[in-house]
């Protein structure tokens, strides 16, 4: 288990972009289940839409990618610094399955599948309730900047 205090000493992302509010389990090297909360205070809900206020697939695609940088790091006992990022190498076979709404909990599992040459893959799925929302392959780096 992760809190949010414990969250903002591992990830740099900040609000808005801040994704992971908690993390539920975590299996050293393997998996990683986490929760975002999804609320109608969401910035981005102004204009995704007005009408019909909905998550937006690439911010949940984010989240699953910030819940697989707190796995890396746990996995290799790193607290990331101000020389330290964490970028996407690449996303294979996403697929939305139905929107996310506010007042939903956004309930994340990504699983390490392989770590080769520095790129690490994740295979990720998000849900809300028993309702598998969103997955795809994730490949993400670190990469020290100067």
């Amino acid at each position: 288990m992760m809190d949010i205090h414990q969250i903002l000493k591992k990830l740099p992302h900040r609000y808005p972009f801040l994704l992971v509010d908690r993390v539920l389990e975590l299996e050293k090297g393997k998996r990683i289940k986490a929760l975002k909360n999804v609320t109608m205070n969401e910035p981005f809900f102004t204009g995704h839409f007005p009408h019909r206020p909905v998550m937006p697939g690439v911010l949940m695609l984010e989240a699953m990618a910030q819940a697989a940088a707190l796995l890396a790091f746990d996995m290799q006992g790193v607290t990331p610094d101000d020389k330290t990022v964490y970028y996407f190498a690449g996303i294979d076979a996403a697929r939305f399955k139905r929107p996310v709404e506010p007042g939903d909990q956004l309930i994340m599992e990504v699983t390490l599948d392989r770590l080769k040459a520095g790129v690490f893959k994740f295979k990720g799925v998000a849900h809300v309730a028993d309702n598998m929302v969103c997955e795809a392959e994730l490949m993400c780096t670190m990469r020290t900047i100067a």
